[in-house]
């Protein structure tokens, strides 16, 4: 009852006042680095032609063989051998708190092999169904590519269990030798990490099995093309198979970095690094963070516009009047010869789905799931254990190609594209529902982790299902609201006045508003426009 007060009181009231590539982004949080003592990663599926749906797959009876389908395209692969033990899976987790997420990095085009068997999507989604750990999933991953051959490009897999974080990648071997090369680096405890679209593992240990894996001829196929002529030990996977270029920098190795001086300290040094002018500046695999990072602090830098930094999306005359942090695709133009990039920021327009994954030791993990961009929607937990997907997020609730007025994902794009037209305030309110959102049901996960303990694993079960399904469909609702209070709000370019009551009247009792605001523009954009029109725009006395 305490839980659905709460709920009850923050769907009531809107926190609305303005007076109060596809490419992927990862970031991991080792237990000891987390203020819960939970390993933690992101994801943003990143892509213009991807919907946002919570995947599941349920165990069944058993068959000899399984199909394979292309996760980008839907294309069918082939076939593979299944196994008789399966677990179940809600979207990028499974049900023994095992998180296995992506970036895409390319890389060498000459080892794409289209005859492989098996794409990086499928590599994901049958590994989660086959393994408890992240060592498990590791050695099936090699195992599937291997034996199947591996039909996509380069990759950086992100892998947590309640343990270990691991960050592996990976690339094929070309058309003529089927498999991939790769490595796998176990990531400190007490340090944070990240890839976004550029492989990150440069030299490794080839001695340490405890916290380095990787593939025998990792080095022999760079030697094979004559992309590297060193030993071993000087042997660099991310020079050799993804090398860096102002785009890999600018576009992809920026996401990180931005992540990075957020959480650690002197991250600045690396600016131009970030930036695209400095390759040999290159950052670190991981750092260590100056305070330990709350789950709400990672969801939170997953919202990133690089405020705050020379890149700052929200300030330049790209941000319009409204402070805009978005820059429509294509990444880059030119102007009079000279070419020039918009910005790729964490916090993107393009995003199907994002999550943020605890792996907790001694609890059931949590999927915290969103749908469409990270800035301008919510997060809410699904406990991996859960045996039912809400309906606004299971998979035929609606298409890229088809509105459901019950779909998660429509419902956040509504409130995304208004929140685009007038960032500075739109964008703000929606922020502040994020957040309360958010934290309340921080709060209430908290509360509920204790109602779980000591119960049995069915009746937990049972009721983390509950639990999740609940509160996805309440959080749908609450967008719907939001939606609605938006428009009625923001129309027109006007903000209506608001009070502890709501809205203010004229009162005349005929819903007249009474205080009706126009804000305007920015100062940069007005300074912009009596630049470039200001003779015929001048006002003459």
């Amino acid at each position: 009852m305490k839980r659905l007060l709460k709920l009850a009181a923050l769907v009531g009231a809107f926190i609305g006042s303005v007076y109060t590539a596809d490419a992927c982004t990862n970031f991991i949080v080792t237990r000891g680095a987390s203020t819960d003592g939970s390993n933690m990663v992101t994801y943003a599926a990143d892509s213009h032609g991807l919907y946002g749906t919570l995947y599941q797959y349920i165990p069944g009876k058993y068959t000899e063989w399984m199909d394979v389908t292309e996760w980008d395209t839907g294309r069918y692969i082939g076939k593979i051998k299944q196994v008789p033990v399966t677990y179940r899976t809600l979207g990028n987790s499974n049900e023994h708190s095992l998180f296995i997420t992506e970036t895409t990095f390319g890389g060498r085009h000459e080892l794409e092999d289209p005859n492989g068997g098996i794409d990086y999507g499928s590599l994901i989604y049958i590994t989660l169904q086959r393994a408890k750990t992240a060592r498990e999933a590791i050695a099936i991953i090699v195992d599937l590519a291997n034996t199947y051959g591996y039909a996509s490009s380069g990759e950086s897999f992100s892998i947590v269990d309640t343990e270990e974080a691991w960050i592996m990648e990976l690339i094929g071997k070309g058309p003529n030798d089927k498999g991939i090369v790769w490595v796998a680096r176990r990531i400190p405890d007490g340090y944070v990490s990240g890839h976004a679209n550029q492989a990150r593992i440069t030299t490794f240990p080839w001695n340490d099995p405890e916290n380095c894996l990787y593939a025998p001829d990792v080095a022999d196929v760079a030697r094979k093309f004559g992309w590297y002529e060193g030993s071993n030990e000087d042997f660099s996977f991310a020079d050799a198979y993804a090398p860096l270029d102002f785009g890999a920098m600018r576009g992809c190795e920026a996401r990180v970095w931005a992540f990075f001086r957020t959480v650690a300290a002197d991250m600045d040094q690396y600016e131009d690094y970030a930036m695209g002018h400095n390759p040999a500046n290159r950052m670190p695999l991981w750092v260590k963070p100056v305070e330990k990072v709350s789950p709400k602090l990672l969801m939170d830098c997953m919202r990133d516009h690089y405020e705050g930094t020379k890149m700052d999306m929200t300030t330049d005359i790209g941000a319009g009047g409204e402070g805009c942090p978005y820059r429509w695709r294509p990444m880059y133009f030119e102007v009079d010869g000279v070419e020039y990039c918009n910005e790729r920021a964490t916090a993107t327009q393009q995003t199907a789905f994002w999550l943020v994954g605890q792996a907790r030791p001694g609890k059931t993990g949590i999927l915290w799931f969103g749908t469409d961009d990270a800035a301008t929607s919510p997060l809410t937990p699904i406990y991996v254990t859960s045996t039912e997907v809400p309906e606004c997020l299971k998979e035929g609730n609606g298409t890229m190609l088809k509105y459901s007025d019950t779909s998660m994902f429509w419902i956040t794009n509504r409130v995304a594209q208004f929140a685009y037209l007038r960032y500075n305030v739109v964008g703000k309110a929606v922020r502040q529902n994020i957040d309360a959102w958010e934290n309340t049901m921080i709060d209430m996960v908290n509360e509920f982790d204790q109602e779980l303990a000591g119960l049995n694993q069915k009746k937990a079960r049972k009721m983390a299902t509950e639990f999740s399904v609940e509160n996805a469909q309440l959080l749908f609702h609450f967008w719907e609201g939001l939606d609605e209070y938006l428009m009625v709000k923001y129309i027109d370019g006007n903000v209506k006045g608001e009070d502890e009551k709501g809205f203010i009247d004229n009162g005349n009792g005929k819903d007249i508003p009474g205080v009706i605001e126009m804000p305007g523009y920015s100062e940069n954009w007005k300074r912009a426009v009596a630049a470039d029109k200001g003779e015929i725009l001048k006002v003459v006395k």
